[in-house]
């Protein structure tokens, strides 16, 4: 699928103009961050550190993928999730614990019979895939 088609040529426009507002904000504060505080490089190691072991859990296969789904349904059922996937119940059980421990999902057990489990965003991972979404189309070539 060509993501370009997907997004449309003036949802496109928009999402580059409000990310070039954004990432020049960006600079500006890191610019001035970096400039009032001398990072050492174990300061700069440390950094990349922190930031390594949420790069690594959101990087893995389904996770990004999850995170969209439940931005667009806004909730969803585990049956429901495995039928968009495609994914084997063991491996989509293991995603949702993990985004669920770090905080990305909430999950919500309606009792019955029979028994569901819902999932929804928590705030920090719909921020996550708002400030994803926007990354991985200009990473891809998709954005300018």
């Amino acid at each position: 699928m060509n993501p370009k088609a997907v997004l449309g040529d003036e949802l496109r426009k928009l999402v580059e103009s409000r990310m070039k507002d954004n990432l020049g904000g960006i600079e500006e504060t890191l610019l001035r961050i970096f400039s009032s505080q001398k990072l050492s490089l174990e300061d700069l190691r440390e950094t990349i550190r922190s930031l390594e072991e949420s790069f690594e859990m959101l990087s893995q296969k389904w996770n990004l993928q999850i995170l969209y789904i439940l931005f667009l349904r806004e909730t969803t059922s585990f049956g429901q999730m495995k039928k968009i996937l495609g994914v084997n119940s063991r491996t989509l059980s293991d995603k949702m614990k993990i985004l669920t421990r770090y905080g990305f999902l909430t999950r919500a057990v309606e009792q019955g019979p029979p028994l569901r489990v819902r999932y929804t965003l928590s705030t920090k991972g719909r921020n996550t895939i708002l400030l994803a979404l926007p990354f991985l189309y200009y990473a891809s070539g998709n954005l300018v």
